[in-house]
């Protein structure tokens, strides 16, 4: 994944706040063999019909969001499906007909993914300076066992809109949450990594569908206009907070501790990894990562269907 352009990491003096948080994945999914952005791949299936490893329903049909016009972040990144969606080019192309488009309530364009099916919804969100494939591979797993999975991408980055402020990524979760409900779903995990963690907490817990779960990795406590400390205290659903000792020489433990303290579910875990891993790369690179994974996935499950 790349980092985003002019991002920086800042911690405020008087409140270790992260201004940004970017960092490059070297791991990362690798971008699409010979994409192109005159690549193409079929329209995406209408929510209740499934779709990469969901359970097909009998609710009627939603209607897809429209195609937006608009210049990408990262255009060398960025595809156009058949249907007119644009979406990075590090998702599969069996995926690319899961992509949508999503519009903020200050009018920006997010590309997005919307796996599976059902009314127990999951939301995704990346890192400042990733991408939306920083969870795909968590997103497929609980699409195929029955989960309906929003992943969005932020403004800024890959195929979503670019935002000169670069300010106010609360916005972009909260536009994810509302097409979960859109689509079906009656209750949403949330997860986030880094800043969108940080986003996730705001506006997860603004929002009205139940909160079933949260799974935190590396989140500061603040991330440019946000402070989750406030939002974090109203979460009281089970949540699991995860983080490397090393990461930025020990500032997101600190961070992270912040938010767990500040939580208000009695249900609530600190998982303190020995590492300078940052957000999902604990997924992919830690010598540990196998356990993660499964530690991620088994809290989801346990507690997403509410």
């Amino acid at each position: 994944m790349r980092r985003i352009r002019g991002g920086v990491v800042a911690l405020a003096a008087a409140g270790l706040v992260l201004a940004a948080c970017s960092a490059p994945d070297r791991d990362a999914p690798a971008r699409a063999a010979g994409a192109s952005p005159d690549r193409v791949s079929s329209p995406p299936a209408a929510a209740g019909d499934g779709g990469a490893g969901g359970t097909r329903t009998d609710r009627p049909r939603v209607p897809a969001n429209p195609p937006a016009e608009y210049t990408p972040s990262w255009p060398d990144e960025t595809v156009r499906t058949k249907a007119g969606y644009r979406v990075n080019t590090c998702v599969p192309e069996e995926l690319r007909d899961r992509a949508t488009v999503l519009t903020t309530r200050d009018g920006l364009h997010l590309s997005a993914l919307v796996l599976g099916d059902g009314p127990d919804g999951v939301l995704l969100d990346h890192e400042q300076g990733y991408n939306i494939c920083s969870w795909l591979e968590t997103g497929r797993q609980l699409a195929a066992k029955g989960f309906r999975v929003v992943l969005p991408e932020y403004r800024n980055h890959g195929a979503s809109e670019h935002d000169e402020k670069n300010e106010d990524p609360d916005l972009d979760a909260e536009a994810a949450l509302a097409e979960l409900k859109r689509v079906g779903a009656e209750r949403v995990f949330l997860a986030g990594a880094s800043c969108g963690g940080t986003s996730t907490i705001v506006a997860g817990a603004a929002q009205s569908l139940p909160v079933t779960g949260l799974l935190i990795m590396s989140s500061p406590s603040a991330c440019l206009t946000v402070d989750a400390v406030p939002s974090v205290r109203r979460i009281t659903a089970p949540s699991l907070f995860m983080v490397g000792s090393g990461d930025l020489q020990g500032n997101m433990e600190r961070e992270v501790r912040v938010l767990y303290e500040n939580s208000g579910a009695e249900d609530k875990r600190l998982v303190v990894d020995d590492d300078e891993l940052h957000g999902t790369d604990m997924l992919r690179r830690s010598p540990r990562r196998d356990r993660y994974r499964a530690m991620v996935t088994e809290f989801i499950e346990e507690h997403a269907r509410g």
